[in-house]
């Protein structure tokens, strides 16, 4: 299937490692440009000398950081001066620390809220117009499959994830008839660093080794495994082409079954 990627312009963001990078990637490899975002220099431009020497798309990055109030700005600016314009926005933020409902504290959840929330929504609305404009765009908001079923000692981001969920859905009616796109993909347990320091924080916590946290978990997943960053990536590619023109408001989870909800 061509996905009709090649030649558009990808912001991908928190793209230094992790689902980002892995995104990015797959974008690339379908012949977009993708200008990639986050805090590690040397990290983005290894990834970035990656995709450009693989020669299916091209790749630019700019070191910036989610929690500086400056962010939304920054980025704009290098939208505007790295890519000429704008067809895909994914927004994707790095998790929130581990913790309990009764862990959020007022300092903490402002900060957060800050980053996973009013950023993304705030990003979105300063590209929004140049996709409206064009009669094309697509907007991929990364959240966790904590929206559906809420993940213990992670009650940060089953709070501040979730509050997109309602957002996104209410942007995308507003925005369809522009041929603009917003939608959610949910990953559940997809091996990165991160969930490696949500085992290491899990088995602490409990006093288990790593690997009795890891056998459970995956004892949980109807796949019997965890999930890769490709068939991740694979999935929100997708969901950025062409062909899902008419796949808007929606939440696609990749969890390997894991959810026992519809």
């Amino acid at each position: 299937m061509d996905l009709g990627l090649s030649g558009k312009r990808a912001l991908v963001l928190a793209s230094s490692r992790g689902l980002g990078a892995g995104i990015a990637k797959a974008l690339a490899d379908e012949g977009a440009h993708v200008l990639m975002c986050g805090r590690s220099t040397d990290k983005l431009k290894a990834n970035a000398d990656a995709i450009n020497a693989d020669g299916k798309g091209k790749a630019d990055f700019v070191e910036a950081d989610i929690s500086d109030a400056g962010f939304v700005e920054q980025i704009a600016h290098a939208v505007h001066d790295k890519l000429g314009g704008i067809d895909i926005l994914v927004n994707n933020t790095g998790g929130p620390t581990p913790g309990t409902a009764e862990d959020m504290d007022a300092e903490k959840l402002y900060n957060f809220f800050q980053s996973m929330v009013v950023r993304v929504i705030t990003l979105t609305n300063t590209l929004l117009p140049l996709m409206k404009t064009q009669g094309y765009g697509r907007i991929l908001t990364v959240a966790s499959s904590g929206v559906f079923e809420p993940i213990p000692n992670l009650a940060l981001s089953n709070t501040l994830r979730g509050a997109l969920v309602g957002w996104n859905k209410t942007l995308s009616s507003e925005i369809a008839s522009y041929g603009v796109t917003s939608n959610m993909i949910l990953p559940g347990r997809i091996h990165t660093d991160r969930i490696d320091e949500l085992d290491g924080a899990n088995a602490k916590r409990s006093g288990k080794s790593l690997d009795e946290i890891r056998t459970a978990s995956i004892k949980s997943i109807p796949a019997g495994r965890l999930g890769k960053v490709e068939e991740f990536a694979a999935v929100a590619a997708f969901l950025c082409s062409e062909p899902a023109a008419y796949v808007t408001g929606t939440m696609v989870r990749v969890d390997g079954g894991a959810s026992k909800s519809n």
